[in-house]
Order: structure tokens, then C-alpha cells, then sequence
């Protein structure tokens, strides 16, 4: 490691010299102190590590139903899980993909997956049978849990000898959850996991490209969740008083991550809701007195704008999350006008990354901390190293001066599945994870996103891969080529919007093509709006110059 020479005016920076070009390089760190993290432990293990204090405590608890899970009972029925699974045949290392909306038993089998030794991915239940497919076969998934609407979708995959779990009335040629709830705790295999080891499998497509596996492991897991509410201080998000909305879905990281296992960590009671509907999120918020909030920015502007608040008590509210995407600073002062007692701060994020890089301060009990300004995302995550780099010549920045944001940490995936290429791509050969976001870090080490380098869109929260839109486009015989960008949209944050060249002496016309399109892929990747070219920019070596692309968008 190269020497640390100097260190600027903040103890949260350090510049060093690289020692053959003498060029500096400047290394950022949290405004909070580093901790011990016990990233040797499983993640099940470590997350129950202090559940003997809340036996009895209320763990889970479905919204949509009322029945409530104590944490003895969830580490129990976790161990049931994790016997089932066994007689299921399922072997330490292999997959289970869970095809479900939110609901307790996504927790609880998780869980118990997680202490066999085993893997979950994640996928929404919402896909097309087509990406479901693909998923499931990438993964190597032996095992699929899903709800009984949804197991004709699963048709072809049973036919592989992948089988079904349904978690509600049994389905032909399926099996029923109870062979894994109902499953006896003390056969629960004793496994020694290595903190190496994948648990995780969420999909990405990171900062270009087809979705990927993203590897991560217990040891991932755990420093993450360790470094949003660990530590000597009183925590920074969830404490064992809170009731914790988990309305975000569970096969997004962000959920499954900090919501879900950081709110179990904390001892916290985690409120289930399967779905966002404005007066059910504000019936459920009043009846459960719900005091942490995590939301994405169209569920921050629903509120803003909705009449309705003011008919409801949701006085119990005392910290509001948003994620997953940008919120402006009009947006920020419109929702405090409606919950002015609660604290609103934003997060940074990506699902290589574990998922969290950056966290608001609002969150905690640190009253020389806590103030945060509009747009910011807070600071650095403890334990680990960022540094803003030029997109152009990877040039090192210090302060104010927006680059790609890289990030280096124990929290930091273990690579894509089967696909060293992108994981290089990605993750340098020193350890640095390259995000695709552009932004910088002001002098009072707030981290603040400006723009992307990366070319995913963002829907709502959800990931829409410019690349596998344009190859379906081009499949198409009447259309000769296709490019696909975003388009900046007050409700979903951002819409797929394609740009396309007919083929010769083709008519196809626009809805055609969106009906194209829509037929298969999920809702939240079909197009907004189809605009024809004559030709698609490209560079020399062909890449799709889609800067040029958006400027026209932002000009028409």
C-alpha cells in the first residue's frame, strides 16, 4: 500500500502519492469512527446474536393479516426451514430462488436457507415467465417458492426437475410450504459456514450489460448490515422500540438488506405490507404506529401530494428513508410539510456494494452529526474507503470536484456468477468497486449524486437494462436498429424512451412497437414512448453514444 504523506484539513480524507507517478490520490472515509464488525460470524447467527433479549418481543408482523411472530418463533421456524429443505434434497452451496411478494414467509425461508448452507436469489413475482426462466436457469436454482397464481409461470421449469413450493393452496405438481414450516427444528442441519461463502444472489445489471448474478456472501452481508446499525453509539437507523415498515419489496437488496435484516439485528418489529396503495400505506402507519419508514422517491412524492394525510395520525413516524434513487430538495420540503416530525434522509446505494455506500445521519442520536443538507445522501459507511475519480482519466478528486464514485470494503461483492469479465470490469485489481454514479463530497464530507456514467435506468426503484430492450427491439425484422435511454419523469423517476430505424420499406409504427415490447417484458421495462431516427450515434468502435441521445430527449 502506497505511504500516507499528508492529510487535508478533515481527518476523513487522506491523500497519497502514488509512488511512480507522483500523482495524488484521495481517499475518503466516514465522518463516523470505524467499529468492530464480527464478519466472521454466518449472517443468520449474527443477526439472532442478540435476539435472547427479545424472545418474547414481537419479530413479524403481517399487515395484511395481523399475525404476529415473536423472535423465538422466527429463529424456530428458521431452523424448520432449514431441516425441510434438507429432506427437499437441497445440498449446501446450491440455490433457492424465492418468486414471492412480501409477505413472512420470505423471511422465514430465507432464513432458514441461510442456515443450511445454502443460497436465495431473489426475483419479482411480476416477471414474465420468459425472465423468470432465464433466472432460474443462470442461478442453478433446485428449489422455487412462489404463490400458486404464479406456478403456471413455472410450467417449463418443473419439467427440469426444479421444484415448486407453493406457500398458499397447493398446485398440481407442486409442493406445500408446510413441508418446510412444519419441519422438525432439531433435525436442523448443524452447518459451518464460512463467511466466504455465497448466501445471497440478487440479480443486477450493474452499470451496463444484461442482468447478473451479484455473489454476495455472509461476510458481504454482515458488514453492511454492521455498518448501518452497529456500534457503541446509541443506532444509527433501528432501535428494539421501533416498528419498522417493510413496504419495499423483499427481493430488492435494499429491502432484504436494510430493512429487513438490519430491523432484525436491532430487535425491531418488522411490519410486513405486501404492496404500496396510498390509503392502505396511511391505514397501516396509523393502526401499527409505525416509527421508521423506508420508501423510494415515488412513494415520497405519493405522500407530498396526497390530500389524505392529514386524515390520518401518523404522529408515531420519527424517521423516513428514501432510496434506490435521487430525491430533489422541492420534493424533501413538500413531504416535510406533511410529516414535519419526522427525520428524512437519504441513502446511497447498489446492490454490488452490498448494498449501502453512503447513509444519512438523520437517522441517528448524534446531535453534532445529524444535520444534513438538501440532496445530500449523508456520509461515507463506516469501515470502509471511497474516492472520486475522472470518468475520462481516472484522475483522483478531492473535495467538490464530481467523479465516478469507487468504493473499497469487506461489504463489497464477491463477484458476478460465472462471469469473471464483468466482475473486472467492475471490481479493480485493487479492490476498488467502480459504481457508475457521478457525484462528489463537500467539505463537510456529504456525499451528494449529480449524474450517472452508468446506463441503467432507473424506474421507480427497479433496474431497466437499456441493453436487453434493445436486443428485443432488433429482433424485430421491421426494425434495423435501436438504442434505448432515459427520460426524467416526476412519478417513476426516470422511463425507458427507444430510439428506432426502421428496417427498409417498413411501416411499423410506434405502438406497435411499444405493444411489442410490452408483451414481453415485465410492466416497469416497457417503453414510454418510441421516437424514429434515420441512424443511432455511435462512436468508432460502435458503442451508442447515448449522451447525444439524451440531449435531444431533453431538448424535444
Amino acid at each position: 500500500m502506497a505511504p500516507t504523506v499528508a492529510k487535508e484539513h478533515l481527518p476523513s480524507v487522506t491523500v497519497r502519492v502514488q509512488p511512480h507517478a507522483q500523482a495524488r490520490e484521495y481517499i475518503f472515509k466516514s465522518r463516523l469512527p470505524d467499529i468492530d464488525i464480527p464478519n466472521h460470524l454466518p449472517l443468520v447467527e449474527y443477526v439472532f446474536s442478540e435476539a435472547w433479549q427479545f424472545h418474547n418481543k414481537t419479530c413479524i408482523l403481517d399487515g395484511k393479516t395481523g399475525k404476529a411472530y415473536t423472535y423465538a418463533e422466527v429463529e424456530r421456524t428458521s431452523k424448520r426451514v432449514a431441516a425441510g429443505v434438507v429432506k427437499l434434497g437441497l445440498q449446501r452451496g446450491e440455490v433457492v430462488l424465492l418468486l414471492l411478494p412480501n409477505c413472512p414467509e420470505f423471511v422465514l425461508i430465507f432464513l432458514g436457507v441461510a442456515l443450511r448452507g445454502a443460497v436465495v436469489t431473489t426475483a419479482n413475482p411480476l416477471c414474465t415467465p420468459r425472465d423468470i426462466t432465464k433466472q432460474a436457469l443462470a442461478s442453478g436454482a433446485k428449489i422455487i417458492v412462489t404463490v400458486s397464481c404464479y406456478a403456471e409461470k413455472l410450467t417449463d421449469l418443473a419439467a427440469k426437475d426444479i421444484q415448486i413450493v407453493t406457500i398458499d393452496a397447493p398446485s398440481e405438481n407442486c409442493i406445500h410450504v408446510s413441508v418446510l414450516l412444519d419441519a422438525d427444528e432439531n433435525e436442523c442441519p448443524m452447518v459451518k459456514v464460512d463467511p466466504d461463502e455465497v448466501v445471497a444472489l440478487p440479480y443486477s445489471s450493474g452499470t451496463t450489460g444484461l442482468p447478473k448474478g451479484v455473489m454476495l456472501t455472509h461476510k458481504n452481508l454482515v458488514t453492511n448490515i454492521s455498518q448501518q446499525v452497529d456500534g457503541e453509539d446509541p443506532a444509527l437507523y433501528y432501535a428494539p422500540e421501533d416498528v419498522v415498515l417493510c413496504l419495499l419489496p423483499l427481493f430488492h437488496i435494499y429491502s432484504l438488506c436494510s430493512i429487513f435484516l438490519c430491523a432484525l439485528r436491532r430487535g425491531s418489529t418488522l411490519l410486513i405490507m405486501p404492496r404500496f396503495e396510498i390509503v392502505g400505506l396511511l391505514e397501516i402507519c396509523q393502526k401499527y404506529r409505525v416509527t421508521v419508514a423506508p420508501f423510494v422517491p415515488p412513494i415520497v412524492l405519493a405522500i407530498a401530494k396526497s390530500p389524505l394525510v392529514s386524515s390520518y395520525d401518523l404522529s408515531s413516524v420519527r424517521l423516513v428513508l428514501s432510496g434506490a434513487a435521487p430525491l430533489g430538495k422541492d420534493l424533501e420540503d413538500a413531504f416535510k410539510e406533511k410529516l414535519p416530525q419526522a427525520a428524512l434522509g437519504q441513502g446511497f446505494g447498489m446492490t454490488e456494494a452490498g448494498p449501502v455506500l453512503a447513509m444519512s445521519l438523520a437517522f441517528g442520536r448524534h446531535p453534532n452529526l445529524s444535520s444534513i443538507k438538501p440532496g445530500s445522501c449523508g456520509t461515507v459507511v463506516r469501515n470502509s474507503e471511497v474516492k472520486v475519480v475522472d470518468p475520462e482519466t481516472g484522475e483522483s478528486l478531492s473535495y467538490n470536484q464530481p467523479g465516478e464514485f469507487c468504493i473499497r470494503g469487506a461489504q463489497v461483492m464477491k463477484g458476478y456468477l460465472n462471469d469473471p469479465e464483468s466482475t473486472a470490469l467492475t471490481v479493480d485489481k485493487e479492490g476498488w468497486l467502480h459504481t457508475g454514479d457521478v457525484g462528489y463530497i463537500d467539505e463537510d464530507d456529504e456525499v451528494f449524486i449529480v449524474d450517472r456514467v452508468k446506463e441503467i435506468i432507473k424506474y421507480k426503484g427497479f433496474q431497466v437494462p437499456p441493453a436487453e430492450l434493445e436486443a428485443l427491439l432488433v429482433s424485430h425484422p421491421a426494425i434495423a436498429d435501436a438504442a434505448v435511454v432515459p427520460k426524467m419523469d416526476e412519478t417513476a423517476g426516470e422511463v425507458p424512451v427507444a430510439f428506432v430505424v426502421r428496417a427498409q420499406g417498413s411501416v411499423i409504427t410506434n405502438q406497435e412497437i411499444k405493444d411489442f415490447v410490452a408483451n414481453q417484458v415485465v410492466f416497469y421495462k416497457r417503453l414510454h414512448s418510441v421516437i424514429f431516427t434515420d441512424s443511432i450515434p455511435k462512436s468508432p468502435s460502435g458503442k451508442i453514444l447515448r449522451k447525444d441521445l439524451r440531449s435531444i430527449l431533453a431538448v424535444s
